[in-house]
This record gives C-alpha cells, sequence and structure tokens, in this order.
C-alpha cells in the first residue's frame, strides 16, 4: 500500500482536530471528540486488511499518517498510537505467517480499542521482566496483579494487552496475555495530570487479578533478552511509530518557526522581517536540516519491517536508536522554534507552549537515552562484563 495521508486524513478533519489540541490540554481532558471522529473515519482499522473493512495499511504508511496527526494534535496521536501499536505488532505475526495475533485485527476490524498495558514504575527491563504477578489458573489462563503505568486511552480501551510473571514453575516465565474492559479485576487511578500530552489521558491501571482466558494467552517468555517476534514485533512497531509522532511534533515546530520569522520584525534593522536576519535564518536551516535527517531512517526502518527485512540483532540498536534521535531531534527543533518565535511563545495561548511541553514526553518512554545508547553500545562494542 501507499495511502495519501491527505486522503486518509482530510484536511478539514486535521483542522478540527487542530482547533480542540488546546482546550484538551487545558481543561486536562480526553480527546473525545478527536477518538470519536477518527473511529468513525476508519482511522482505528488501519492496520486492519482490506478484505476485513480496514485499510490494510503498512507500517510505513501509518508513519506518514501519524506524523500528520501528530503535526495536528500531539497528545491525540500519542493516545491513537497505543491501540495502533498492538495492531501493528498483530500485522507483524500476520506478515510472518504467525496467526497468535490474528484476534487482535479480527476485534479491531469489529471496532474494539486496544491499549498498551505494558510499562512499570520501577521496571528498566521493561520486556524482559516484570513486576506483575501472572498466577496460572487451572484451565491454561491467568490472573494479573500488579501496577501499570501510561496505560494510554484509558476511558475508551475495551481491550488491554498486558504482561506479568509467573513464578510457579520451575523457572520463571513471562506471560503476555489481553485482558477484556468488561472483566472485573482491575481499575484505573485518575491520575492524568501532567506537564504534556495531557489529552492522552494515560492514567495508571491497577490490576487485581484480572484474568485473560487461555485463548487470549499469545506468549510465555523466559525472564530475559528473547528473539521471540512478540518482542521484535512491540519494539519494531512501538519505537517506530513514537518516532512517527515526535518527528510530527518537530514538523509542525518548525512550520512555527518559520511562519513567526516572517510575521516578527526588527525595528533595530528598520522594520524588516526576521526571516531576513541571518541568525534566524541559521537557526531554521539548522532545524530543518535535523528534521531531513530524521525522515530518512525513519522510512527505511519502517520500509524494512515491512519487506520482513532480516537484520538479526542489529534490529535492536537500530530501533532503539531511531526512536532516541527522532524524540531529541524534536526537542531541538521545538526549542529553536520557540527561540525564533520571541516572548508571545511564553504565553499558555500560544502553541508553542504546549508543544514545548508535550514534546518532553519523548523523554521517557522507552528505550530512554540510557537504555538505547547501552543498546547501540553493546551492538558496537560487545557487552560491558562478559
Amino acid at each position: 500500500m501507499n495511502l495519501d495521508p491527505s486522503v486518509v486524513l482530510p484536511e478539514a478533519l486535521i483542522e478540527r482536530i487542530h482547533s480542540r489540541a488546546p482546550g484538551y490540554d487545558e481543561r486536562n481532558e480526553f480527546f473525545r471528540e478527536d477518538f470519536d471522529e477518527l473511529a468513525a473515519s476508519g482511522y482505528l482499522k488501519a492496520f486492519v486488511p482490506e478484505a476485513a473493512g480496514g485499510l490494510g495499511a503498512s507500517l510505513a504508511d501509518v508513519v506518514r499518517l501519524q506524523r500528520r496527526l501528530a503535526a495536528a494534535a500531539p497528545a491525540t496521536a500519542l493516545g491513537v498510537n497505543m491501540h495502533l501499536v498492538w495492531t501493528g505488532v498483530a500485522r507483524v505475526f500476520q506478515t510472518r505467517g504467525d496467526t497468535a495475533l490474528d484476534f487482535v485485527l479480527d476485534e479491531a476490524a469489529a471496532g474494539e480499542v486496544f491499549s498498551f498495558g505494558i510499562s512499570e514504575a520501577g521496571n528498566d527491563s521493561v520486556l524482559f521482566d516484570s513486576v506483575t504477578a501472572a498466577v496460572p489458573d487451572a484451565d491454561g489462563g491467568y490472573r494479573f496483579t500488579g501496577t501499570k503505568v501510561f496505560t494510554s486511552l484509558a476511558p475508551v480501551w475495551t481491550r488491554m494487552g498486558t504482561f506479568g510473571k509467573d513464578t510457579t514453575g520451575p523457572e520463571p516465565a513471562l506471560v503476555y496475555g489481553f485482558i477484556r474492559r468488561d472483566a472485573p479485576g482491575w481499575r484505573h487511578l485518575d491520575d492524568w495530570d501532567t506537564l504534556g500530552m495531557r489529552a492522552s489521558q494515560s492514567c495508571t491501571t491497577i490490576l487485581e487479578g484480572v484474568h485473560a482466558p487461555a485463548d487470549r494467552i499469545v506468549r510465555r517468555l523466559p525472564v530475559g533478552p528473547n528473539p521471540d517476534l512478540l518482542v521484535f514485533g512491540i519494539f519494531a512497531v512501538f519505537e517506530t511509530l513514537l518516532a512517527a509522532v515526535y518527528t510530527g511534533i518537530a514538523e509542525r515546530a518548525l512550520a512555527l518557526g518559520v511562519e513567526a520569522a516572517h510575521r516578527r520584525t526588527s525595528l533595530k534593522n528598520g522594520g524588516r522581517p526576521y526571516a531576513k536576519d541571518p541568525d534566524i535564518r541559521w537557526q531554521l536551516a539548522d532545524a530543518s536540516m535535523a528534521v531531513d535527517g530524521v525522515l530518512p531512517q525513519l522510512e527505511r526502518v519502517a520500509d524494512d519491517v515491512d519487506a520482513l527485512v532480516d537484520r538479526g540483532t542489529a534490529w535492536f540498536p537500530a530501533l532503539s536508536g531511531l526512536k532516541h534521535r527522532a524524540t531529541e531531534t524534536a526537542r531541538r527543533v521545538v526549542n529553536t522554534a520557540v527561540r525564533v518565535g520571541g516572548g508571545g511563545g511564553y504565553f499558555r495561548s500560544h502553541e508553542l507552549q504546549r508543544l514545548y511541553r508535550d514534546v518532553l514526553a519523548g523523554l521517557y518512554h522507552p528505550s530512554d537515552p540510557e537504555s538505547a545508547h547501552a543498546t547501540v553500545a553493546n551492538a558496537l562494542l560487545g557487552p560491558l562484563e562478559d
């Protein structure tokens, strides 16, 4: 596929989404109208095959779509990202002949909404260990007990993909499964009052023995690094779509910087616009080159995932490096736009102040800067300890 973002996300829809973003942020409110419109348009079915009523999108297609959506409303794009991660992982499975996640695409086609209930406070091993307990039942299912943080789409998800550690056997195992919203044994905390990305409403979720039946348990993996397709799929789609969202923020900030340079004038220089100031021109050119440097890397990674390219163990440093580069570049470009835009950008009514806050969330998503550098260093130099 080669979907046209301006057709899937037409300008009128983008303008409505963009116009609502300041209010959601100000009120610390979920992007309900955006979500309803995106769902009605079929956007949440991007990865669902066309034969099942979806868009049949590739990862590269969704990267372009999420860049466009993030430029209009970063928190909306980030929230939707988490549903797209699970459906994207299901597509990775399907294209590689593994049917274990076909139900995700089937249920997404039927209108179910997936949340990403993986992150845990204090778990810097991310996918390779868990502090959530996964206790088996007699029928092959599991009950999960623990706390998950940054669970986006809290008000609307109907399915949550999660994981925990089963310590009942001779060796601990990491168990991945899916729970339903209408199942007992979980609750949200009303704790999403953050600096940025406020509309995502990524509330903490408390799992209190919530049950995933046997037919929704998709993997039991050993603790520690693992090349299983589920681990690869989550890393590949999560990191790539995060990079897309933050690149969209960078693109919007750059556009605002350019607008400001043309709009602002300099009394010192006879009323000439700042667009004629050599220092301003250099700063915006530097920001533009930084964005241009991310785009080919982002597109190549997405294309390689779609094309089933086997990079072997080189995939993990590539994916960690992409996410790190995209988020750090976005922070740098937003900072430049704020400088170029002048003091008006410091006011709460200005879009740049919201982008300045939103882009900081990129620091906290896996892989964080320390993890990304460690992963790349291990690939280049071998492990720190033999």
